[in-house]
């Protein structure tokens, strides 16, 4: 976790800053508004809300908060959060980028935090993750898992964001195993797919009726019904973006953690100690920005041999010896 701030901070303090940034302690107001869904969706949401909490424990400053019900009102609340000199204002999820481009520009005194895609602006500050490289450990995950030869995926939004995810699990799964059958379904095409647990449910089970015994979701509060049904039909489901082995202990084989937690407090931070930059970074594996979780909760799942694979693969892809292609790159997967 340290080692992860630390390059954090580094990759970020690399990008361009914000004129007359200094290095010394400020007054801060920070601000969230999450993306669609909840802050307590268990999983994406959930793990930036964390990360503003821990900094308000840490440090006694307010952070405000808002969660749109609809897509209009993340604009609204932006602006809002603007006028009212909250500062920096995080904006959650890649469908934010059109209303961070609007307010930022309305607003160049105030600091913004985008994370999941990239608005070049001097007070803008984007952060991105390699889904790809930790859903390829999901993948192996499941395949050394798997007793049928069959996994499953379930998306939330079908996006290309989200299509990354799937197509790093496929490759990982078939690096254990050329054979294995994936079975992939997306929840949706609009906002709405990050909030229906029931329809998880449903077309988790579809796929168990067709033979996956492990099932990763990338869907957001919808995973929870995917975790739900896996449990439920005594198979193993994988979560996803917040450490959800807990929800169903011995059932969940892991989680693929995306450190939006730490991305979050390490903005406040920064811009507490006038070190906060703009600018991208992309944080994969290399930055302990992606990864699997490992606890009481799924140890039991797991031997030593399938943990000592899963190490060697990530150590294979940091060292640049194994490349997981990036869906984002040209909107294909090889491995379909």
């Amino acid at each position: 976790m340290r080692r992860f701030v630390i390059i954090l901070l580094g990759a970020l303090l690399l990008a361009g800053g914000l004129p007359g940034a200094s290095p010394q302690a400020q007054e801060i107001r920070p601000a969230i508004v999450f993306d669609m869904g909840g802050k307590f969706d268990r999983s994406f949401n959930e793990a930036v809300h964390r990360g503003g909490q821990e900094f308000q424990r840490a440090t006694g400053i307010t952070v405000q908060e808002f969660e749109p019900q609809q897509e209009p009102q993340r604009e609204q609340a932006l602006r809002n959060f603007a006028r009212r000199g909250q500062d920096p204002i995080i904006a959650v999820g890649f469908s934010q980028r059109s209303a961070v481009a609007t307010v930022a520009a309305e607003f160049p005194a105030i600091r913004f935090v985008l994370i999941d895609s990239v608005v070049e602006a001097p007070n803008v500050q984007s952060i991105q993750f390699r889904e790809e490289q930790g859903s390829y450990l999901a993948g192996m995950a499941a395949a050394l898992a798997s007793r049928s030869g069959r996994v499953g995926f379930v998306g939330g939004m079908d996006i290309p964001l989200i299509r990354r995810f799937a197509c790093g699990y496929v490759q990982g799964a078939r690096a254990v195993n050329p054979q294995v059958q994936v079975f992939q379904n997306m929840t949706g095409s609009t906002p709405a797919a990050w909030r229906d647990p029931v329809r998880g449910a449903e077309l988790a089970r579809s796929q168990i009726e067709r033979g996956a015994d492990v099932i990763f979701h990338a869907a957001g509060g919808t995973g929870t019904g995917v975790l739900q049904a896996a449990a439920d039909a005594g198979r193993l489901g994988i979560g996803v973006d917040s450490n959800q082995n807990h929800l169903h202990p011995g059932r969940v084989l892991t989680s693929m953690l995306k450190r939006v937690d730490v991305a979050t407090r390490t903005a406040m931070e920064q811009a507490r100690a006038g070190t906060w930059r703009a600018g991208r970074s992309v944080l994969g594996l290399t930055e302990e920005g992606v990864g699997l979780a490992f606890d009481d909760n799924n140890a039991a799942l797991f031997t030593a041999a399938m943990r000592a694979r899963i190490d060697a693969a990530r150590t294979e892809i940091v060292a640049g010896r194994v490349t997981v292609h990036d869906f984002m790159s040209n909107n294909t997967c090889p491995e379909q």
